[in-house]
């Protein structure tokens, strides 16, 4: 499980984005100052860093070069205040892999994590639910060692759950995640029968499944069962 370091002094910030990487299979260390950053940096190991660039007892350029002489692959993104360009600069020029601005929409932070993480080669990429190994590299989803044929938006279904484990997703929410990715139409009449043909491929019993649960009157979730690398 990747190791998220967020240097964050806003309480109620830091909170959620806790929340939020969790929810996504990360582990989070946090800390809410320059001292607390560099001191936590001594006796961890960290995959990427998320470090606000205003901080009550300095700034956050002084923890990515902390970060970079620990791990110089160790991806930096920093968070800036809307129309802070200095900053952005500043922090690209110290060897920072990437910034977000405030406010930032939550599948933006992630998917920036996500490609930060790829980019360095810490993202894990093999999983297991269920009986179903899914290696995200090769794009090959296997049962029983046996591989798996799925459609592309079929493939994209599946990735959708895997990322939001732990997270009820709405109708809604899924048809948001594939509108990008589909290659045709996808209306809630579409989705119903993508959910079939998926549970019908990836389950040992698609009439009672334990990977793709069904949350009456909410949404779905993955199963209960959990995921391993």
């Amino acid at each position: 499980m990747p190791n998220i370091f967020l240097v964050e002094d806003d309480r109620e910030i830091a909170k959620n984005l806790t929340l939020l990487l969790r929810s996504e299979g990360f582990a989070v260390t946090a800390a809410a100052t320059q001292r607390e950053a560099l001191s936590a940096l001594g006796g961890n190991t960290f995959d990427v860093a998320l470090i606000d660039v205003s901080l009550p007892d300095g700034n956050g350029f002084a923890v990515c070069t902390a970060v970079k002489e620990k791990g110089p692959d160790i991806p930096v993104l920093f968070l800036t205040a809307a129309g802070d360009e200095i900053s952005v600069v500043t922090g690209l020029n110290m060897g920072a892999d990437d910034y977000i601005t405030k406010p930032f929409r939550p599948r933006e932070l992630i998917a920036r994590i996500g490609a930060a993480l790829r980019k360095s080669g810490h993202a894990q990429s093999s999983f297991e639910i269920g009986g179903l190994q899914i290696d995200t590299a090769s794009g090959l989803v296997k049962k029983a060692g046996r591989e798996v044929y799925l459609s592309a938006l079929e493939y994209r279904l599946l990735l959708v759950f895997l990322s939001n484990r732990g997270a009820i997703l709405t109708r809604g929410k899924l048809l948001d995640e594939l509108w990008d990715a589909a290659g045709e139409f996808v209306n809630d009449n579409t989705l119903t029968v993508y959910i079939k043909r998926l549970r019908e491929k990836i389950e040992d019993d698609p009439a009672n499944p334990r990977i793709i649960l069904t949350v009456r009157g909410t949404g779905y979730k993955l199963g209960d069962q959990g995921v391993s690398e």
